[in-house]
């Protein structure tokens, strides 16, 4: 196990046994029972919210890139056997998709040294971002309730949110979804009349 989990496992358990710790000590002094408070989920989002992460070179890559696009955002990490599953069909899909106004964007969950060797073993042809704890808030925002890995959704042009997918994805299961979005994307947007 790398380090940096390792650390954040370690901190987690720190901060929930000091949380613990308080609030029992705090029902102590008000001779009553401690009550834990809910934790606030993010509200789920049917448009996908601005956000921003660095990209494996370090740049900082911006959502508003991808606005104007079908956009198929998926949050994953490299030691997910299901996303080693389903990202060769992202490739080919992306590929085949492109000049259809079809963009892919990864945002990885984990070490930057595991995910580059993700990405040159499976020829990853779209973006990669490195994600962190707000990248796992941002995909409860897009209904990843129980942050599982991967989560998929696609978003239309302009950002709506038209599938949400917890788990795997086949190629399958998105080719038809991506062909319907690209049919009603050239529907409403007829190309200008020559003059």
């Amino acid at each position: 196990m790398k380090p940096t989990r390792i650390l954040v496992i370690a901190l987690g358990g720190l901060l929930l046994g000091a949380g613990i710790g308080v609030g029992l000590k705090m029902a102590d002094k008000a001779d009553q029972p401690a009550v834990a408070e809910p934790v606030s989920a993010p509200e789920q989002v049917d448009v996908v919210p601005d956000f921003s992460y660095a990209d494996l070179d370090g740049r900082m890559r911006h959502s508003s890139e991808w606005k104007s696009r079908i956009l198929v955002l998926n949050f994953w990490a490299a030691w997910c056997p299901p996303c080693r599953e389903e990202t060769p069909a992202f490739v080919e899909l992306q590929d085949e998709f492109f000049q259809d106004n079809v963009k892919f964007v990864g945002i990885a969950i984990d070490d930057q040294e595991p995910v580059e060797e993700f990405a040159d073993t499976y020829g990853v042809n779209y973006p990669i971002l490195m994600g962190d704890i707000k990248a796992v808030t941002l995909s409860r925002q897009l209904g990843n309730r129980f942050e599982g890995l991967p989560f998929t959704i696609v978003a239309e042009p302009g950002g709506k949110v038209v599938l949400r997918h917890a788990g795997g994805l086949t190629r399958d299961q998105l080719e038809p979804v991506l062909r319907e979005l690209v049919d009603k994307s050239r529907r409403t947007h007829e190309p200008a009349a020559r003059i």
